[in-house]
C-alpha cells in the first residue's frame, strides 16, 4: 500500500498485491486431519516418522501428494520424449532449401534472356547436387542464384544456422536475433570471444572482480538471469551446454554428422562455429561433474530446433531432479522448477505438504525420543483422545438420558475449597478469588487488569463414586487380519481422554492380551504394532485385572473386555503361556475360574464382543450370565461410542 499526494495536499490510499514475503494475513496450518490420519497410521503398526512420510505422499484432503506429483512429473518426461524429435533443424534446412531450388528452376525455367547453355549447366548443377542437405547447402555456397527470391531462402539458411546455434548455448537467441544485421552479428561473436577470454582466466585464476564486473557492462543484454559474480554466469552456461552436449549424444549418428556440416554455414562464417566449440570446451572444464554425456529418446513426430531441443534436455533433467526429491527428500523440493514443469496446482500442493510437515515437527504435536526417533507427544495424544472421544460421544445411546448431562461430571458435591486450575479441570471457576488473584498480581504496575492462566481458581468438589476402570483389549493375530487393530486403539484413546479430563478421580487400567498379557500405557498402546503371535489369552489378562482392583479397594471395580474370539491360551504356573486351538478344557477351566475371582467383589463387567462367530456368541453369553454382567456386539465403527456410553451408564 502506498501513500501519493494528491494536488491538495490530501493523502490518498493505493492498494495492490502484498509482495513483501509470506502473507501475514493467510491462516495457518491446520493440522487437525493431518494428525488424525497420521495417528491412525500409528495404531495400525507405523513408526511415527512412516506415518507422517505416508501422510506426505498420500496427500493433504483436497492435495495431490508427493507421489502423485512424482507420477505427474514421469508423466510429462514421458510426454517430452514421445511427442518431440531432434530432427527440427535438419528438417527446417531442407525445407528452406527445397523452397529454394523449386524457385531457382522456376526462374531458370522463364528466363527467356539466358544463354541455353548456361541454363543447361545451371539445371545440370541442380540436379547432381548431393541427397546430404549439408553437401547440397555447401555445394550451393559458390552457386549464383538467378532467382532474387531463392537467394534469400539460401541465406536464410544460414541465419537460421546462426541463430540456432546460439539459441543452444544462450536461450531466447533464436527470436532475439532474428533479422539480425552483420553488426548484430559482429557483435555475437565479439560478447564470444570476450566470454571466451573471461572464462579462460578463471580457469588459469588470473582473473579479477572487475574483469566480470567490466563483461556484464558490455554484454550484459544477453545475460537476463542477471549473476551477480562469475561463478554463477559459469553456473548457467554450463548448465545450457551440458544440456546440448546430451541433446547431440541423443541424435543419430547421421544427423550429428550433418548438423557438423551445417554449422559450418552458420552466419557464413565459420568463425563462429570455433568460438562456441571453445565456449563448450571452456564450460565443461569449469563444470566437469555435471551430466555431458547421457541421451535421451525422442520418437515423436514434432521436431525441435537446437535451442528448444536443449531446453527439452535441461526439462529432462529437471523433472529427473523433481522426481528424485519428491520420492526421497522433499525438504529441498525446488517450487519454482515444479511450477515450471507442472503448474502453479502442483506447487501449490507441494508448498501445503512442506508446511504441514514443518508444523508438524514444530508444533509440539512430534517429539524426538532419545533413541532420534519421532513420538507423538502428550499435546498430540490429547488432541487425538478429544477428536476420537467427540466422534464417540455423537454416536451415543440416549438410552441413559442426555450425554451433555452425563459428561458434564456431575456426580461430583463441592467442598467449599478451591485450588489453582490445571489442564483438563471442568470445575466452575471461583470469580472472586480469580479476580482477587488478578488484581493482586497486577497492583502497583500500572498494567491494565486483564485475567491469565495463573490467576484461575476452580472450585473443588469430591465425587460421590470413585471407579476402578480395567479395559481389557484382544491384541491376538485375529484383531489385526480382521481390522480391527485400529478401531480398538481409538477406543482406548476416546475412554482415556474421558477418564483422564472429565472423571479425574477415576482409575483406568489398559490391559492387553494376545499369547500374553501386558499392563501397558496409552502412549505405549496407540504404537503397538500388530502382533504376528497367535494366542487369545484372557486369563492373563483378567489376573493382571483383579491385581489392579485390589490396589484400589475403595474403588468401585468396572470391567470392560474388547475380544473378538474365544480363550486360546492361559497362564502356567511357570510363567509360560500354554496355547492350543481349538480351545481346551485347561483354558476353559482357568479362564471361568479367574473371572469369577476377578467379579467377586462386585465387578460390573460388559463383554464387547467383534465379529458374529456363533461359538463366540455363545460363550461370552455364558460369561455374562455367570457374572451377571452384559454383552455388547457393535459395529466396528460403533465400538468407541459403545464402551464409552457403557463407562458412563456404569458411573451414572
Amino acid at each position: 500500500m502506498s501513500h501519493p499526494i494528491d494536488p491538495r495536499g490530501h493523502r490518498r490510499s493505493r492498494y495492490g498485491r502484498y509482495t513483501g514475503g509470506p502473507d501475514p494475513l493467510a491462516p495457518p496450518v491446520d493440522l487437525s486431519d493431518a494428525l488424525n490420519e497420521i495417528a491412525e497410521d500409528i495404531m495400525a503398526g507405523y513408526s511415527p516418522e512412516q506415518a507422517l512420510r505416508e501422510y506426505l505422499r498420500r496427500g493433504a484432503r483436497g492435495q495431490d501428494g508427493f507421489d502423485e506429483l512424482a507420477w505427474q512429473a514421469a508423466q510429462r518426461r514421458k510426454e517430452l520424449l514421445e511427442r518431440n524429435n531432434l530432427g527440427g533443424t535438419l528438417q527446417g534446412v531442407k525445407a528452406l532449401l527445397d523452397d529454394a531450388l523449386r524457385l531457382e528452376r522456376a526462374q531458370l525455367a522463364r528466363d527467356i534472356d539466358l544463354d541455353d547453355t548456361d541454363r543447361a549447366f545451371r539445371e545440370l548443377q541442380l540436379e547432381n547436387l548431393s541427397e546430404s542437405t549439408a553437401a547440397a547447402v555447401s555445394e550451393l555456397n559458390t552457386y549464383d542464384w538467378q532467382s532474387q527470391d531463392a537467394r534469400e531462402k539460401f541465406e536464410h539458411i544460414r541465419d537460421l544456422l546462426g541463430r540456432e546455434m546460439l539459441d543452444q548455448q544462450f536461450s531466447g537467441m533464436k527470436q532475439a536475433l532474428e533479422g539480425a544485421t552483420e553488426e548484430d552479428k559482429q557483435a555475437i561473436a565479439a560478447m564470444l570471444r570476450d566470454l571466451n577470454e573471461l572464462l579462460r582466466k578463471h580457469r588459469t585464476g588470473t582473473d579479477t572482480p572487475a574483469d566480470f564486473a567490466d563483461f556484464m557492462a558490455k554484454h550484459g543484454e544477453h545475460f537476463p538471469e542477471n549473476p551477480r559474480d562469475i561463478n554463477e554466469l559459469i553456473d548457467i552456461l554450463a548448465q545450457r551446454s551440458a544440456a546440448a552436449q546430451r541433446m547431440l549424444n541423443s541424435m543419430s549418428p547421421e544427423q550429428r554428422e550433418e548438423l557438423m556440416q551445417l554449422s559450418a554455414q552458420a552466419f557464413g562464417s565459420p568463425e563462429l562455429q570455433g568460438l562456441l566449440g571453445d565456449l563448450a570446451g571452456n564450460l565443461q572444464g569449469l563444470r566437469p561433474e555435471l551430466d555431458w554425456s547421457s541421451s535421451a529418446d525422442f520418437s515423436g513426430e514434432e521436431g525441435m530446433g537446437l535451442g528448444d531441443g536443449t531446453g527439452a534436455m535441461q526439462d529432462l533433467a529437471e523433472l529427473d531432479r523433481l522426481a528424485e526429491q519428491l520420492r526421497h527428500d522433499h525438504t529441498d523440493l525446488d517450487l519454482d522448477a515444479l511450477r515450471r514443469q507442472l503448474g502453479d496446482d502442483a506447487a501449490v500442493s507441494a508448498d501445503l505438504l512442506n508446511k504441514i510437515d514443518q508444523a508438524m515437527r514444530n508444533s509440539g504435536l512430534l517429539r524426538r525420543s532419545a533413541d532420534g526417533s519421532l513420538k507423538l507427544s502428550p499435546q498430540a495424544m490429547r488432541r487425538l483422545g478429544k477428536s476420537l472421544l467427540d466422534d464417540a460421544t455423537a454416536h451415543l445411546s440416549p438410552r441413559s438420558g442426555s450425554r451433555d448431562s452425563r459428561l458434564s461430571g456431575l456426580s461430583v458435591e463441592q467442598t467449599g475449597a478451591t485450588r489453582p486450575y490445571e489442564y483438563g479441570d471442568t470445575q466452575p471457576w471461583d470469580v472472586t478469588r480469580t479476580l482477587t488473584n488478578a488484581i493482586q498480581r497486577t497492583a502497583g504496575t500500572g498494567d491494565p487488569l486483564k485475567l491469565t492462566a495463573e490467576d484461575i481458581e476452580v472450585v473443588e468438589t469430591e465425587q460421590r463414586t470413585q471407579n476402578a476402570v480395567a479395559l481389557l483389549v484382544d491384541t491376538s493375530y485375529s484383531m489385526a487380519a480382521e481390522g480391527r487393530w485400529v478401531p480398538m486403539k481409538q477406543t482406548a484413546l476416546a475412554l482415556h481422554h474421558l477418564i483422564g479430563t472429565r472423571f479425574r478421580g477415576d482409575e483406568l487400567a489398559l490391559i492387553t492380551f494376545g499369547r500374553h498379557a501386558m499392563s501397558t500405557d496409552i502412549e505405549e498402546l496407540t504404537a503397538l504394532p500388530p502382533v504376528q503371535e497367535q494366542g487369545t489369552n484372557l486369563h492373563h489378562g483378567l489376573l493382571l485385572a483383579e491385581r489392579f482392583f485390589a490396589r484400589h479397594p475403595s474403588m468401585q471395580p468396572t470391567l470392560l473386555i474388547v475380544t473378538d474370539g474365544e480363550p486360546t491360551a492361559y497362564l502356567q504356573p511357570d510363567g509360560h503361556a500354554w496355547f492350543n486351538w481349538p480351545t481346551d478344557q485347561y483354558t476353559m477351566y482357568s479362564t471361568i475360574t479367574q473371572l469369577d475371582k476377578v467379579t467377586k467383589r462386585g465387578t460390573r463387567t460388559t463383554f464387547f464382543r467383534l465379529g458374529s462367530n456363533p461359538g463366540l456368541e455363545n460363550f461370552l453369553n455364558q460369561l455374562a450370565d455367570r457374572v451377571d454382567g452384559r454383552v455388547v456386539a457393535p459395529d466396528l465403527d460403533g465400538l468407541g461410542a459403545a464402551v464409552v456410553d457403557e463407562y458412563l451408564n456404569y458411573r451414572f
